[in-house]
């Protein structure tokens, strides 16, 4: 059972699913993209920071006097004198408790033990790692997190030359204020371009599947019409034509296999019909005898054994024909499995058959060994049907001369000749072809169909079959089957 996105995924339509995709891949983009460029202006806005910090840190290091009594100078203008300090003088602290006058990073020295003395009015915390820094425990910059009233600062302390140390604080609430709009900017964005995206896919999806629904629906029509002559219309030559063509070509071998059925039972149906025929006229007055004894004088005994010897022979002429129509129609489903076979031993074992058959004929062989991937049983019934033919019109006493090689490399061929009259020029084209009989074939048993057999068996094997006259008369067929 597939699982519940698969199944959901599957139900969608290609439509959809291009849409989807085309969403998915812009959008999984622009977040990448967004997300990388907030990371980048974070880090950007973090080293400024940090930079800032060091600069105002190393500034206030390299002259620490001058910067306690140029803050004590301001604080009294600022702050006023006396006890009545009014105007700008008299503001209050601002949010964190830092004076509204106060411009800038906030800052404070520490003496050897750690003790503030002196710095801007707002007041930072002395840390441990502070303390370690101003002793001279540690002559590495620290750079912390701290809280003052509601706000985030960042707070770096370096150590003085002497001892004791800087410390440095900024506000870092307005940079992250920054990072979060931006954030949201970037979001926003993202979800307008994967909605642009989704939109656009959907478009470039109809507009990519159009011929791919032109194809559709054009081999809906011949699903219904079941007309396999016409041609679907293909232009261009991108994937889409390619299948058109594709299916073109399908339509023409299904057309063609349709055809040569229709052909095959047309000539079966024809070539049944007279032994049936016969068959049904000498029963039907063999039954007319029994019906009737007194009738019996007009069919002398001699007579009736021929009629009888008759019928043996028309229903045995019956039966090759039905069998050798259903090896022309077997399915491949139902064939034997291709194997590696020795085709001289194929042929050794047909030549035994065949001598049975037609025991007053030579049959003079030399076979080679040569291996091919085959069907033994198929390439047993082909090489009989040959030596059969060959058989059949050699006068009693002849020799059939069988010859199996390896004379091309990659190739076994077979010949077997007869001494037979040969075939006429104007029937050779056709001797392969199905119920096809020539003229001096017709006063003959047969279907027409042994050496159509033999075509369609070699072919099947990657192989090709020749008829052509003898040097010395007769005809010579030729096998070709790739070793």
């Amino acid at each position: 059972m597939s699982w519940g996105p698969v199944r959901w995924w599957r139900a969608r339509t290609l439509h959809a699913r291009l849409s989807l995709l085309v969403a998915v891949a812009v959008g999984a983009a622009m977040v990448a993209v967004a997300g990388g460029a907030w990371v980048a202006v974070r880090e950007i806005q973090r080293h400024q920071v940090a930079q800032e910090l060091t600069s105002d840190a190393a500034a206030i290091a390299a002259n620490p006097q001058q910067w306690l009594a140029t803050e004590s100078s301001r604080s009294r203008e600022l702050w006023g004198g006396g006890e009545h300090g009014d105007g700008d003088g008299g503001r209050g602290p601002g949010r964190g408790g830092r004076p509204h006058g106060e411009i800038g990073p906030c800052w404070q020295i520490l003496d050897a033990t750690g003790t503030p003395s002196g710095g801007s009015r707002t007041t930072l915390p002395v840390t441990d790692t502070a303390k370690q820094i101003a002793a001279g425990s540690s002559r590495q910059p620290a750079q912390e997190t701290i809280t003052l009233g509601p706000d985030d600062y960042l707070m770096l302390t370096v150590p003085l030359s002497g001892g004791g140390a800087v410390q440095v604080g900024m506000d870092s609430d307005p940079s992250e204020r920054v990072l979060a709009a931006f954030a949201l900017l970037l979001a926003l964005g993202c979800a307008a371009g994967i909605a642009g995206a989704a939109f656009l896919g959907r478009t470039v999806a109809r507009a990519g599947l159009a011929p791919v629904e032109r194809l559709t629906s054009a081999v809906e029509d011949v699903a219904v019409t079941q007309d396999l002559d016409h041609p679907i219309d293909v232009h261009g030559v991108d994937e889409i034509a390619r299948l058109g063509r594709s299916v073109n070509a399908m339509l023409a071998a299904i057309e063609a296999s349709r055809r040569a059925q229709r052909t095959l039972v047309e000539d079966a149906g024809h070539e049944l019909r007279t032994p049936l025929t016969s068959i049904r006229t000498n029963v039907e007055l063999l039954l007319e005898l029994e019906r009737r004894p007194e009738l019996a004088h007009r069919l002398p005994p001699e007579e009736r054994a021929k009629l009888l010897a008759d019928l043996d022979a028309q229903v045995r002429e019956l039966a090759t024909l039905t069998t050798e129509l259903v090896e022309l129609s077997r399915e491949e489903a139902t064939r034997e499995t291709a194997e590696p076979v020795d085709l001289a031993d194929v042929v050794a074992a047909a030549v035994a058959r065949v001598r049975i058959r037609a025991p007053g004929l030579t049959y003079d062989t030399v076979l080679e060994p040569a291996t091919v991937v085959g069907r033994p049983g198929e390439l047993e019934r082909m090489v009989v049907n040959v030596l059969d033919n060959a058989a059949k019109w050699s006068p009693p006493g002849a020799a059939i001369d069988i010859r199996l090689t390896a004379a091309e490399p990659g190739w076994a061929l077979l010949t077997v000749a007869d001494s037979g009259p040969g075939i006429a020029e104007e029937d050779l084209p056709h001797v392969f072809d199905r119920f096809y009989r020539a003229t001096a074939a017709r006063s003959m048993p047969g279907s027409g169909l042994g050496l159509a057999i033999v075509a369609q068996t070699a072919t099947q094997h990657g192989g090709t079959v020749t008829a052509a006259p003898g040097e010395e008369g007769g005809t010579v067929v030729t096998l070709r089957l790739p070793t």
